[in-house]
């Protein structure tokens, strides 16, 4: 089941208005974007943070999962915890590299 375009909107909105969202789909899902950074992975309908040390305390009781085939084990997101999410996205946003630009 696919990411319906209702829910990767909504995931958006609540990241709040301090940051520049967009969302991009890959592969039938979506990376969400915070001022150009990916910091969330969306798949079937279902929220995924990747494991970092600098999240480790905001997601120790958080769900686990692996949002593809053959994909790391990711912290799942409650994106109706308006506060968790705030908090998540802006240490992600702060502690993410922008990606590297390909060559042609």
């Amino acid at each position: 089941m696919a990411t319906s375009e209702e829910f990767i909107k909504e995931v958006c909105a609540r990241m709040g208005p301090l940051y520049d969202v967009r969302y991009k789909k890959m592969f039938g899902e979506y990376m969400v974007y915070a001022n150009e950074k990916p910091v969330l992975l969306v798949c079937d309908n279902c929220v995924f943070v990747k494991m970092l040390p600098e999240v480790q305390a905001l997601f120790a009781q958080a769900e686990r999962g692996v949002p593809y085939k053959g994909a790391k084990e990711h912290y799942i997101l409650d994106i109706e915890n308006g506060g968790l999410v705030q908090e998540a996205v802006a240490v992600l946003e702060r502690v993410t590299p922008l990606p590297k630009k390909r060559k042609k």
